[in-house]
């Protein structure tokens, strides 16, 4: 697969709709905060108490001054449950606010944490963009619920049934006209919640695709403008925004119809008290003060009655987020699939004498949303290749629909120098992939030091192997940073050391920053060949027994793969090496070469060997093994 279309597959690949929540699922974000949600609940009764006393107050005033009585305590009291009242909301609303980033903030660690730890599949099947969206746009969508929604609509419930209560001790008949009306209204708001609990689904999922569009475009900037693709990719992220801005429109179109009904119930109610109340006060029913009291009880039950109208959109729209973010939950980590497999594996005798490394009839098959994703990533990138009226007829098989090795069998000997050759797709790399875990063979095994891999921890497995990926990349930070990703501990002049072994020392110098010099995004501020060098000495720092090497010298010119070679015999005496390489330079002198074709193993032993017993590698060496 060419690198335009393996950096589109890190922005887009097959989509994965999450289900839509349940408010059950939503619960434990709450329940974390259980006691400030109780302590707001508290202050939701006294308030409500406070605002229920009000109107019974003005009535008794009314009554008051009807009679000619003395009123000075009945202000007092009434002046005293208004400011009780307003201090009890404003302690509640701090608290809302406080544990509505609360809960944002703890579903964002454990979304973190959960997506740090997924299997390395997950990420060659989803879109690093959508990713990140769900750790921002949708946790964001639960601050709603509770600065905005549900406590709120809680305070609202005490208040709607306060009010009910007694509103049916002035006036039964009125309250039961009231009751027709409001009823009607929850109906039709009952009716709509569903369609924007779907809508916002569907406009989260947009915005993980807006956002991994942006990622890919802003990844691939250089590429981009150099392939004069400006504005075909802006006319393609601009087509996303368009689209996630049509669902929206969409949700406040619903919206909008939820949140008038709320007004329009309460003037309805309200001509109804008047003219109905009117009468039933002319005949004596009930009193002028009883009417008021229940005209603001009316407004006590209608308001609250518009907040809960309201907490029902927010919920809506945070349960659509919710399921995305639920769906990513839900993913086993490599630590929960490595108990279940390794219950399943006896570790067998140790062998001091055991090879580091052995394959044995290892198939393997890419996992079915890895498939489709690269699928995915193949059109996108030959739909490109027509719009910019380039030749897109030629197919690329990166085995993504086939198995990628097909009983790959080979021993790597302790202390050996191991060299995997073969053209572009034969599966070396997949090869290294195996071994570090990253993925486990459909068929077959493979044995660390005569143990099934499978039954180390991936931590313990991993420490085992110091590992340069094909196109490694360099982490944004200062040159230290990078170097101590995988030894954290290495000291300055043991950074300052490997540095110079691979023929970095002119980077050092050339800031005097030393190792604290920033490398920039992706390593911009460094050459690809300097790049390629600091994740190889990145490998060189630490003390792992085996070196993994993929390619590792490609982008070096000849005096610098010189230096990068006497600086790789330099440390791996004692250690185990396998290297994949395209020049015959790098593997000419390894203790043994593996030749690969088509997912099967065709031929090994030395260059000399090899060179006699093997078409294939003879015509590589020919060809300088420039696959």
């Amino acid at each position: 697969m060419s690198s335009t279309a393996t950096s589109r597959r890190r922005g887009r690949g097959a989509p994965h709709d999450g289900p839509r929540a349940t408010f059950r699922q939503l619960l434990p974000f709450l329940f974390e905060h259980k006691r400030t949600l109780i302590v707001v609940a508290i202050l939701s009764v006294f308030g409500a108490a406070t605002s229920l006393a009000q109107p019974l107050l003005v009535g008794q005033v009314i009554e008051a001054v009807q009679s000619d009585a003395g009123i000075g305590i009945l202000v007092w009291l009434l002046v005293a449950f208004v400011i009780v009242s307003s201090v009890i909301s404003g302690y509640q609303h701090y608290l809302l606010q406080r544990t509505g980033t609360a809960v944002v903030y703890s579903s964002r660690r454990k979304l973190i944490s959960r997506i740090l730890h997924l299997p390395v599949s997950e990420f060659d099947a989803r879109r690093t963009g959508d990713l990140v969206s769900r750790v921002g746009t949708d946790t964001t969508l639960l601050y709603a619920v509770l600065t905005q929604g549900l406590a709120d609509a809680v305070g609202s419930a005490i208040l709607f049934l306060g009010a009910l209560i007694a509103m049916l001790l002035i006036d039964p008949v009125l309250l039961l006209l009231i009751v027709l009306v409001i009823g009607a209204s929850v109906a039709v708001v009952t009716a709509l919640s569903g369609r924007i609990r779907t809508a916002s689904t569907a406009q989260q999922e947009k915005v993980g695709e807006l956002a991994s569009g942006v990622e890919r475009a802003v990844g691939s900037i250089r590429t981009v403008r150099a392939s004069g693709a400006t504005e075909r990719e802006t006319e393609s992220v601009s087509t996303l925004a368009s689209e996630a801005y049509g669902i929206g429109v969409r949700i406040a179109k619903i919206s909008s119809l939820v949140v008038p009904i709320a007004g329009v119930a309460l003037q309805v109610s309200l001509l109804v008290v008047l003219g109905v109340g009117g009468f039933r006060v002319a005949d004596g029913t009930i009193t002028i003060a009883s009417l008021i009291t229940f005209i603001m009880f009316l407004f006590m039950l209608v308001m609250p009655l518009a907040t809960t109208f309201g907490a029902i959109t927010s919920v809506n729209q945070a349960l659509g987020a919710l399921g995305r973010i639920q769906e990513v939950l839900n993913l086993p980590t490599e630590t929960q699939r490595d108990a279940e497999i390794a219950a399943a594996i006896t570790r067998d005798d140790a062998d001091p004498h055991a090879p580091a490394i052995e394959f044995r009839d290892v198939r393997f098959q890419y996992p079915e949303n890895v498939v489709a994703a690269r699928a995915a990533a193949e059109k996108e990138a030959r739909t490109l290749l027509a719009d910019a009226h380039l030749d897109p007829t030629d197919d690329v098989d990166d085995g993504s629909d086939r198995e990628v090795l097909r009983g790959v069998s080979f021993t790597v000997p302790r202390g050996a120098r191991v060299a995997l050759v073969g053209p572009s797709g034969a599966g070396k790399s997949t090869i290294l992939s195996l071994v570090e875990r990253f993925y486990d063979p459909t068929g077959g095994s493979i044995r660390l030091y005569g143990h099934d891999a499978r039954t180390y921890p991936r931590d313990e497995l991993r420490a085992q192997f110091g590992y340069v990926e094909q196109d490694a990349p360099t982490l944004a930070g200062t040159l230290a940073d990078n170097l101590r990703l995988a030894s954290p501990d290495a000291s300055d002049a043991a950074c300052e050391q490997v540095l110079r072994a691979v023929n970095l020392g002119e980077v050092l110098e050339r800031s005097p920053l030393g190792l604290q010099a920033p490398v920039g995004e992706d390593g911009v501020m460094l050459s690809g060949g300097e790049r390629q060098r600091l994740a190889i000495a990145r490998a060189l720092l630490t003390d792992a027994p085996i070196l993994l090497l993929d390619e590792s010298t490609s982008s070096l010119d000849g005096v610098n793969e010189q230096r990068m070679r006497e600086a790789i015999d330099a440390v791996s005496t004692d250690r185990t090496l396998i290297v994949i390489a395209h020049r015959l330079s790098t593997v000419v002198d390894s203790d043994l070469i593996v030749v690969l074709q088509d997912g099967v193993v065709v031929g090994e032993g030395t260059h000399a060997e090899l060179v006699e017993s093997t078409p294939l590698y003879r015509d590589l060496a020919r060809h300088q093994l420039l696959a």
